[in-house]
Order: structure tokens, then C-alpha cells, then sequence
């Protein structure tokens, strides 16, 4: 990705990015698309009824991620408030979601990436939430 190269050019960054957000950034897009996807595969499992939690907490990470990593994008201006909020929110639906898919993941395949991609990301928001101040 190139969420370093574009936000160490921000002028309100001054070219010191905060890498731990950065690396959060990526991780939050990195794990919408996995959970989008995974969703859309569990769409296509047999026993989709039996998926039907796992489906709507894909969803609902996958939406937390993206808002999350829109707003940690923006560097002009501040809402510390908010963006700790979200890291937070975002680090939430990441465990609950993760919890879900493992309990899928040695039948589904998708489940256990899923599983991986939101324990990266929790732990990435985590991160990032102690460096704003």
C-alpha cells in the first residue's frame, strides 16, 4: 500500500507519519476485504444457515474497518477523541468477529483467514491507540 508514502507528504505530518497508525490503516483496509470476502463465501457454503452470525459479523467488521481506517487517514486537522474511539470500536468488532469465524475455521477454509486478518488488525488498533494522545 502506499499509506506511508501519501501520508508522510501530508503537510500537517511534516514528514514524521506515525507508523504504528500507518501500519493500523493498512491492516483495517487489509481486513475489510478479507471479511467482505469471507462473507461472500460463506454466502456460498451448503449450510449457509448455519453461517448466518458469522456472515452479519464479517459485515459488520468489514464496515468498522473501512470507517476506521478512512478516519485514521485523515492528518489535517485533529479528532483525537474520535480516532481512539474508533480504534477501539474497530479493535471490538475485530475479537468478536475473529471469535465467530474460529469457531467455523476447520471446516471453512476462508473462516481461518478471516480468523488471521482480524487478530492483525485488533492488535494493530491496539497499538495505534496508544500513540494518540
Amino acid at each position: 500500500m502506499h499509506a506511508h508514502d501519501m501520508i508522510r507528504t501530508h503537510p500537517n505530518v511534516q514528514g514524521q507519519p506515525n507508523d504504528a497508525l500507518i501500519r493500523c490503516i493498512e491492516a483495517c483496509f487489509d481486513c475489510a476485504q478479507v471479511c467482505t470476502s469471507c462473507a461472500d463465501a460463506c454466502l456460498g457454503e451448503e449450510q449457509v444457515q448455519q453461517l448466518r452470525q458469522c456472515i452479519r459479523l464479517d459485515l459488520d467488521c468489514a464496515d468498522a474497518c473501512v470507517a476506521t481506517g478512512s478516519i485514521a487517514t485523515r492528518r489535517t486537522g485533529s479528532n483525537e477523541h474520535l480516532l481512539r474511539q474508533m480504534l477501539d470500536v474497530c479493535a471490538q468488532a475485530c475479537r468478536i468477529c475473529a471469535e465467530e469465524c474460529a469457531k467455523h475455521a476447520q471446516s471453512h477454509e476462508h473462516c481461518k483467514v478471516c480468523v488471521d486478518a482480524c487478530r492483525d488488525c485488533e492488535q494493530a488498533c491496539r497499538s495505534a491507540m496508544g500513540t494518540i494522545h
